[in-house]
């Protein structure tokens, strides 16, 4: 499961914002979210769904199993989609955000493969980048903090709490801040549709970044 939301200016990857303006950060997060779907669905192992925080028309491209989260917390969410896939048949489903374009596929196998209960990928920033679970609690997001540095060990200690086994696995890095727009306008080896994006913006976005 895909986890993005609709891409509208001012709502998404705002810490972005400056030095990218509103505008370009849903763009760029068009793309993330079109990169992700390309490799989840390259792997036919997965059976992929998108999961969106309102109905939108973005992506209808990609042949996708669209589903709409529920409203409340992030950790009510995933919660609601880990349990509904569960009760479903699955014997394992796994959540991912769509920060981490450039994620290799091997890592979310990792996560799938994973025997524990739930398993974290970490996240360079101190969250994680994806989740998966073969059992669940609805206690198991209990008291964490999102978007801390400490959020993946608060949330290691809330599974543990409610029972459950766990285990971290590979680390990863998210897109969040300027700091990491950096490093994807550097990196030399770009998904599709983000490389697209950073060719068009690359000059603008480094003359900006010059005069901050």
């Amino acid at each position: 499961m895909l986890f993005a939301k609709a891409p509208r200016g001012g709502q998404v990857k705002t810490r972005l914002v400056p030095p990218l303006t509103s505008a370009e950060a849903a763009e760029l997060h068009t793309a993330f979210v079109e990169d992700m779907l390309a490799r989840l669905r390259a792997h036919t192992a997965f059976d992929v769904e998108l999961h969106t925080d309102v109905n939108t028309d973005a992506w209808r491209a990609s042949s996708v199993t669209r589903k709409l989260q529920i409203a409340g917390s992030l950790g009510l969410r995933m919660f609601h989609a880990l349990e509904t896939a569960l009760a479903s048949g699955y014997q394992r489903a796994a959540i991912v955000g769509s920060d981490a374009p450039t994620l290799p596929p091997s890592y979310l196998e990792s996560l799938l493969r994973s025997r524990a209960d739930v398993a974290l990928g970490r996240a360079e920033d101190g969250g994680f980048w994806g989740i998966s679970a073969g059992r669940v609690s609805a206690k198991m997001f209990a008291g964490v903090h999102w978007s801390q540095p400490d959020t993946l060990d608060q949330t290691v200690h809330a599974i543990e709490a409610a029972g459950l086994s766990i285990e971290v696995g590979p680390t990863w890095f998210d897109i969040d801040g300027p700091a990491d727009l950096d490093r994807i306008l550097a990196a030399p080896d770009l998904p599709p549709a983000t490389k697209l994006w950073v060719d068009r913006h690359r000059g603008a976005i480094a003359g900006r970044t010059a005069t901050l």
